[in-house]
């Protein structure tokens, strides 16, 4: 019921800050019914067969032991939409449904620390990260408990810029919004002291590994003019604001390569290059080696 309710309460809290529909939830199950909370609450739902035709996103919820879900009774519901284009969601273990039906092969991930090691077990290509949550393109996936407050934070930031995410989390007293990196943070303890809008410019980054966002898309859900931002990253980072979003991404790719056996070309996509050998030679200007052969040297 806490994951269910750190998922939803933010987008309502959005349309009512924002003075209008920004966001309309519907709840869903494959037949139905009623269904019961972990803590007796009730959520009335509506059939799969009753749900729009097209629906922006789709958030599975699933608590105690998913493994005993059966996926099958989702598949084709959960397939058709995304074929048509849906950013498709896991709360807690939700991403083990989505995992199991293989729409979230290539993606990068996260799902709840105990089922970590029974998902691997089942399939050690799982690109499985241990953060609270992650944002791999048409994927966003978190951890349970009250990570979706941060995950929901993240996406409305995306949507609707930084102002209205900021406005929504003190809405719930939520003074401390954490990163999808907060296990494994990418902006060094020295820049805890970044300008506000600068490191909302960063975490926009980090969210948007797979499908960078334009930079002037950034310093507008930023709440800064292009030219504030190239001077706060020079500032902050003495590198321009394409040279650390790149970094980023590589950091990313040297992470995926070292840590699993995806292929180059998947590793290019999943960290935002659009073919295979501008991937390389940007890894090749940072780390001094192509990647095939970084590879090779991290397995030694």
């Amino acid at each position: 019921m806490m994951s269910a309710a750190a998922a939803i309460e933010p987008v309502r809290a959005a349309n009512l800050v924002g003075g209008s529909e920004l966001y309309r939830a519907i709840f869903l199950s494959p037949e139905g019914e009623h269904i019961r909370s972990s803590c007796g609450g009730v959520f009335e739902t509506k059939a799969f067969g009753a749900a729009p035709e097209h629906l922006d996103m789709i958030f599975v919820i699933a608590g105690a032991n998913p493994f005993l879900v059966n996926p099958a009774h989702y598949a084709n519901f959960l397939r058709r939409h995304a074929s048509r284009g849906s950013i498709l969601g896991g709360v807690s273990g939700g991403a083990v449904i989505l995992a199991r039906l293989g729409l979230l092969e290539t993606c990068r991930f996260t799902v709840h620390w105990e089922h970590i090691d029974a998902l691997l077990e089942e399939n050690p290509d799982h690109l499985i990260e241990k953060r609270l949550f992650v944002i791999d393109r048409k994927r966003a996936t978190c951890a349970g408990g009250v990570a979706p407050l941060d995950m929901m934070h993240a996406l409305i930031r995306t949507h609707f810029g930084q102002p209205l995410a900021d406005s929504v989390s003190d809405w719930f007293i939520h003074t401390r919004v954490r990163t999808a990196e907060e296990a494994q943070l990418l902006i060094n303890q020295e820049h805890v002291d970044l300008h506000p809008q600068i490191a909302a410019a960063v975490r926009l980054m980090q969210d948007h590994i797979a499908e960078p966002l334009p930079i002037e898309r950034i310093a507008h859900l930023a709440s800064l003019s292009p030219r504030q931002m190239l001077r706060g990253f020079r500032e902050s980072f003495g590198q321009t604001v394409n040279r650390f979003y790149t970094d980023l991404r590589l950091q990313k790719a040297n992470e995926l390569l070292r840590q699993t056996r995806l292929p180059v070309s998947q590793v290019a996509i999943a960290t935002g290059f659009s073919n295979q050998s501008s991937f390389a030679r940007a890894f090749q200007d940072k780390y001094g080696a192509r990647p095939k052969d970084w590879r090779k040297r991290a397995e030694r």
